[in-house]
């Protein structure tokens, strides 16, 4: 049974308890020993919800209904429900039913220097190749977000340019190593101008040493790219990642990949 109907026929029982207390009380004992696993847990999580405190309502309809919502999301939707927990999911499962998200997967880490550690407190830039491998454009206003670990970037959110079905663009983040050696972990998801995260999850996994070499190697490759010939009438830029919300088209850039 999907996440959605459990939380559907939990709300009847709730919505019965409200009703008549001494009815829900058979029902309630019949009722479980037929729902399986997901909607006890279900039941368990409503049942210790007596709480009006916003925060912990908000990481409660998190926890149920997955990664895929922020915080700002589910404020929204408890807000739009008077803080109930159980009107905010319903909304929420019908909203999604109602509405697809977009589709993104990462292609490839192609981060200058990648798999090298980084000596504390360096400056230095991560960049993913993503494709739109879904049927509808992404909405003005997407954005690469952080969502999880150690922010080693100097901000949260990154603006992406919307991408047609098929095409790809390369990412760029800058990012600072923090001040002691050690190995470091954040999460970065695509979102919609609402919030709604969709695609494929990227890790940033980071080693931190004295010695580090991947700033170096960064700086060396724009040192090259600077001696470099270019076109007369080009806007290169020599200290940006290629290809950074340059769109192309899937199959072309494999082939260029496999070249």
């Amino acid at each position: 049974m999907s996440t959605r109907n459990a939380a559907l026929r939990l709300g009847g029982l709730l919505e019965i308890h409200q009703r008549d207390n001494n009815q829900v009380e058979r029902h309630t004992c019949k009722t479980v020993m037929e729902v399986d696993d997901l909607e006890q847990n279900l039941l368990q999580q409503f049942s210790c919800m007596g709480t009006t405190d916003h925060e912990v309502l908000i990481s409660q309809l998190r926890k149920l209904v997955g990664d895929d919502v922020n915080e700002s999301t589910a404020s929204f939707f408890l807000d739009m429900n008077n803080w109930n927990l159980q009107a905010a999911i319903c909304s929420y499962f019908e909203f999604q039913s109602t509405h697809k998200l977009p589709n993104m997967t990462l292609v490839q880490d192609v981060t200058i220097g990648e798999g090298e550690s980084v000596p504390p407190q360096t400056s230095f830039v991560k960049t993913w190749k993503v494709a739109n491998n879904g049927d509808d454009r992404w909405p003005d206003g997407s954005y690469l977000a952080f969502t999880g670990g150690v922010n080693l970037a100097l901000q949260t959110a990154v603006p992406v340019a919307p991408l047609n079905p098929g095409e790809v663009t390369d990412i760029s983040v800058d990012m600072n190593s923090p001040s002691l050696p050690g190995m470091y972990e954040s999460k970065w998801r695509m979102a919609t101008p609402n919030g709604s995260y969709f695609g494929d999850t990227i890790w940033v996994i980071l080693s931190v040493a004295e010695g580090g070499t991947l700033a170096l190697t960064q700086q060396l490759t724009h040192f090259n790219a600077l001696g470099s010939v270019i076109p007369i009438g080009s806007h290169f830029n020599p200290f940006a990642a290629q290809n950074v919300g340059r769109p192309q088209h899937l199959h072309q850039d494999d082939a260029q990949m496999g070249s």
